[in-house]
């Protein structure tokens, strides 16, 4: 199967028309839908965004990661100055 993308400018700036090939399985469900560019315009946000968040997950998880030693030293100084006076 061949993978095909064009986009074609149309009137509205807002919007871009978008020609693409789907494997015939996805296509057959799609014909039950009314409006298939919203509903493809909906799931390929709702996609997009995920992976987004799944990168930004994993750059927090990353950087966490990366200063776990450095948190673990300061959270032991403040704790023996917070327990200083405890005696």
């Amino acid at each position: 199967m061949r993978n095909e993308m064009s986009i074609i400018d149309t009137a509205d700036m807002s919007k871009k028309r978008l020609n693409i090939t789907l494997p015939k399985e996805i296509f057959e469900k799609l014909k039950a839908v009314s409006n298939k560019s919203q509903f493809i315009a909906d799931a390929l946000k709702e996609k997009l965004e995920k992976e987004e968040k799944e990168a930004l997950d994993a750059l927090l998880c990353e950087g966490y990661q990366a200063t776990r030693e450095e948190d673990r030293e300061i959270n032991e100084e403040w704790e023996a100055a917070t327990l200083e006076k405890w005696d």
